[in-house]
């Protein structure tokens, strides 16, 4: 296949020849991506095609049936086994789904769960105040978080990506089922993630409304992905 990388040397993740079958239908096979930093790629394909299953491979929940993945600052070989190869993904990657799953309770508790290297509470309090101006969050900050609208919800959801810092960022369908306002504040928010050098890899059907914050496209279909 037509392997997808970047030109520099260095990538945070390397993934070389996924694969990925279920039973007799294979996913997807011989898949390569490249992830730079503060870098933003579309992916596309049919229903059904594999999107969502190469995203959670790629964010290390699910294991794929072979492959080669590298992450940048580990050491990795092909003998490493899955359960270190997830912790070094998880490290550095962060998975939303097109429904994110929030925890009973408030928005800010929904934000304090996400902050998990700061023992300091005067700094957790700073960086959940933070993160609601940052999402536009700070008069819901007391409601109940699996009560809110679904743009509000996907807020929620990004102010937690924001909080971990994650250097790549895999999406789910971010826009689906969003009114129009909704759509464009995901989009905002989005393109200040890029913008703070995290890099981007959304699923859609639907690309044009995020061609601003795209640098290309990929297409998987028939197992096979390719830049287009």
């Amino acid at each position: 296949m037509k392997q997808v990388n970047s030109l520099e040397i260095s990538p945070l993740i390397r993934f070389q020849e996924l694969s990925k079958r279920y039973g007799k239908r294979q996913i997807f096979n011989d898949v390569s991506f490249d992830f730079q930093a503060k870098s933003s790629y579309l992916l596309t394909g049919r229903n059904g095609s594999g999107k969502s299953t190469l995203l959670r491979v790629m964010s290390g929940l699910l294991k794929p049936d072979s492959g080669l993945i590298h992450v940048k600052g580990q050491t990795n070989h092909p003998g490493l086994s899955w359960s270190k190869q997830q912790i070094a993904l998880r490290d550095v990657v962060m998975y939303m789904h097109q429904s994110p799953y929030l925890f009973d309770g408030s928005v800010r508790k929904n934000l304090e769960y996400a902050i998990v290297n700061t023992p300091n509470s005067g700094q957790r309090e700073q960086q959940v105040e933070q993160a609601l101006q940052w999402a536009g969050l700070d008069d819901l900050s007391r409601s109940p978080a699996k009560q809110l609208s679904g743009g509000e919800k996907q807020r929620v959801a990004l102010a937690r990506a924001w909080l971990r810092n994650s250097s790549i960022l895999l999406l789910d369908e971010p826009t689906a089922n969003l009114d129009q306002m909704s759509r464009k504040k995901t989009l905002e928010l989005l393109a200040s993630l890029k913008q703070s050098g995290v890099s981007l890899l959304i699923a859609c059907h639907e690309y044009q409304e995020f061609m601003p914050i795209t640098d290309g496209i990929l297409q998987l279909n028939d197992g096979i992905l390719q830049k287009i």
